[in-house]
C-alpha cells in the first residue's frame, strides 16, 4: 500500500530521511509519514489523519510540520497526536488537497493540487512563521490558479527579495518569482526552464548545494523501461546530469542525503499511481525508493520548523 504514491523525501540526519505515502491505494483516504534508515534498510511508518502532501522536520525530533488534506499541523510521532495550526486553505474551492512544500528560515512555501488534475483552482501559499509571540504563523495566498503545485525551491539572492522557483506540473515549466516575505507577494512569473518537449511531467525538485542548478524528478505516465531525474542549470537551462530509475518510470521527488561516511546520495521516490496491472508487471520496481551516487560533498541547507510547546 505504501508504494502507491510516495513523495517528499527530506533528510533528517546522515543516512536517515522522512517521506510521505500520500495515500495507501487508489481509493484510500489516508496516508502516512515514514522514516527510512539507509544503513539498516528499516522503515518506520506513522498513519496520518488524512492524505499528506508533505512532512517537514521541526526542532523537536518527535514533531513534524505536516500538510494533510487542507490543514497544516504538527504531528508528534511519539503519541500520534495531531495539532492543527492552519485550516483556511483553498476555502473558496472544492476538490483540492495540499501537495508539495519547502521550508526556508522560519517560513514555508506550499501548494495544493486539483484532484481531477484539470482545473486551475489550486493555491500556492506562504506560511510565514513568527519568531516570537503566541501566534504560530500567518498565511498568505500567493496564487489561486494552479492545477498541481509541485516542486519548490527558494534561493536567497542576498537582497530584500528571495527567488522562488516553482513547478505547476501540467505547464511543464519551471518559473521564477521574486518573493517578498514581508508583504506576502510574488512578482510576475518568468519561465526559466521550458520542458514542454518532454513526454514526462516535472514533479518534485531540489536545489544543488551551490544553488546554481536544480534536480527534478519527471513522472512518466507512459510505458517506459526507466524513469528519469534530471539536473538543469538555472542560468543556462542546460541539462547537466540524468539519473535513471530502472523499471520504475514514475519518479516523484528527489532529495540529497548526507551519509555517515561523508558522501552525498540522491534519494528518489517513485510511484505506481495510475498504473494498470499489465504495466505494473512491466515495472516491478515502481513505488520503490531509490538511492544513487552524486558528485556532491555538501547538501543544501536543511532548515527545521521551530517547534513550540503544545
Amino acid at each position: 500500500t505504501h508504494r502507491f504514491l510516495p513523495e517528499g523525501p527530506t533528510p533528517l540526519s546522515p543516512g536517515r530521511f522522512s517521506w510521505v505515502a500520500i495515500q495507501h491505494g487508489p481509493k484510500a483516504s489516508t496516508g502516512s509519514l515514514n522514516i527510512f534508515d539507509v544503513t539498516s534498510r528499516q522503515n518506520q511508518s506513522f498513519n496520518l489523519p488524512g492524505r499528506p502532501g508533505f512532512a517537514k522536520p521541526s526542532s523537536d525530533e518527535q514533531t513534524f510540520l505536516v500538510g494533510c488534506e487542507r490543514q497544516l499541523g504538527l504531528f508528534h510521532i511519539g503519541d500520534n497526536t495531531w495539532n492543527v495550526l492552519e485550516s483556511n486553505i483553498d476555502t473558496n474551492v472544492a476538490g483540492t488537497i495540499i501537495n508539495d512544500a519547502t521550508l526556508f528560515g522560519n517560513n514555508l512555501i506550499f501548494g495544493t493540487k486539483d484532484l481531477e488534475f484539470k482545473t486551475k483552482k489550486a493555491g500556492l501559499y506562504l506560511y510565514r512563521g513568527c519568531s516570537d509571540g503566541p501566534s504560530p504563523g500567518e498565511l498568505f495566498c500567493l496564487r489561486n490558479d494552479q492545477i498541481c503545485s509541485n516542486g519548490k525551491v527558494v534561493i536567497d539572492t542576498g537582497s530584500a527579495e528571495l527567488h522562488l522557483y516553482d513547478i505547476d506540473s501540467p505547464t511543464r515549466t519551471v518559473v521564477r518569482y521574486r518573493l517578498n516575505v514581508e508583504q506576502g507577494t510574488l512578482s510576475p512569473a518568468e519561465v526559466i526552464l521550458d520542458l514542454t518537449e518532454l513526454e514526462s511531467v516535472p514533479d518534485g525538485m531540489t536545489p544543488t548545494p551551490d544553488g546554481d542548478s536544480v534536480i527534478i524528478s519527471f513522472y512518466n505516465p507512459n510505458p517506459a523501461e526507466f524513469g528519469e531525474t534530471r539536473q538543469y542549470n538555472l542560468r543556462t537551462a542546460q541539462l547537466e546530469h540524468t539519473w535513471r530509475t530502472p523499471l520504475s518510470p514514475q519518479p516523484t521527488c528527489p532529495a540529497l542525503l548526507p551519509m555517515p561516511d561523508g558522501s552525498v546520495k540522491l534519494i528518489i521516490t517513485t510511484a505506481v499511481e495510475h498504473m494498470p496491472a499489465q504495466r505494473r508487471s512491466q515495472s516491478p520496481h515502481a513505488g520503490g525508493l531509490f538511492i544513487a551516487d552524486t558528485p556532491f560533498t555538501l547538501v543544501p541547507s536543511q532548515p527545521r520548523w521551530p517547534a513550540r510547546p503544545l
